[in-house]
């Protein structure tokens, strides 16, 4: 009798991880969506999360998160030059040649 329990709180157990790891969010995703809330477009954005998020580390993301409410405050929709500013006034030169290649490669290849 107790092998029936003892199943039944594995199997649910292994759904509540199956659904939490649906839950999360992938760092690119993250990127994407922090690039389109500082006024790029999906697809420029898109294209730029797929290569930054690999070649950048945690630290620096959040520290590119920074840059979101730009648009909030009082942008519609920002040019990647302009943008390009925002990032260099960072004053990190990673994270702006990652973000500046990413961005070329990705205006290049519309």
């Amino acid at each position: 009798m107790t092998i029936f329990p003892l199943r039944a709180l594995a199997c649910g157990f292994g759904a509540s991880l199956l659904l939490s790891a649906c839950a999360t969010v992938s760092p690119e995703s993250r990127v994407r969506a922090g690039l389109m809330d500082a006024g790029l477009s999906p697809r420029m954005a898109a294209c730029m999360a797929e290569r930054m998020v690999d070649r950048l580390s945690l630290p620096q993301l959040r520290r590119l998160q920074s840059l979101t409410s730009l648009r909030k405050s009082h942008m519609q929709g920002m040019s990647v030059d302009r943008f390009l500013y925002k990032v260099r006034a960072l004053e990190d030169p990673e994270i702006f040649g990652v973000t500046s290649k990413a961005a070329l490669i990705c205006a290049i290849d519309r």
